[in-house]
């Protein structure tokens, strides 16, 4: 129910129905709630756990406003500071690859334009389809050579 809730949400906000939004949000909020009464029952954490995490995370996120990091920045400059805050606190986490993290029960779409901006970061990005043929064809030339001349990690690693 917590993904229907937060799509009703955002289509109260689309549709700029306030007194709608006001329910949608309440339902939403509800669903955060018993979230966590459950996980307090199981022993994981409690309501206040997410109100500090949600805290510590906004004020480590967002310096320039809470922060002494100067309000003046740009947009850009903004959003290349979260970027890297983000890609810090990935660092933490157990990941084994680039796309690792980007949840999978995101739609479809949303989930494919978060996999194409991380594949971007690391070079995987290119203006035509001539350059994603080049390339695809490059890793496939190394994929046998590894094949035939290194190990099964090494296969796996290509």
């Amino acid at each position: 129910y917590t993904i229907e809730e937060a799509y009703e949400v955002a289509d109260a906000i689309a549709r700029e129905d306030w007194e709608d939004l006001k329910g949608e949000l309440g339902d939403l909020l509800f669903q955060s709630v018993f979230h966590a009464q459950m996980a307090e029952e199981a022993g994981y954490f409690r309501f206040d756990d997410v109100a500090n995490t949600m805290s510590d995370k906004m004020v480590s996120r967002h310096p320039h406003v809470f922060g002494p990091e100067s309000r003046e920045k740009t947009a850009e400059q903004q959003t290349a500071d979260w970027e890297k805050i983000k890609a810090t606190e990935r660092a933490g986490k157990t990941q084994n690859g680039v796309l690792d993290g980007v949840a999978l029960g995101l739609p479809a779409l949303m989930r494919a334009v978060k996999l194409q901006k991380r594949a971007a970061r690391v070079g995987f990005d290119w203006p035509d389809d001539g350059q994603v043929l080049a390339k695809l064809t490059e890793e496939i030339a190394e994929l046998k050579d590894a094949r035939q001349n290194l190990s099964s990690d090494d296969v796996e690693d290509e």
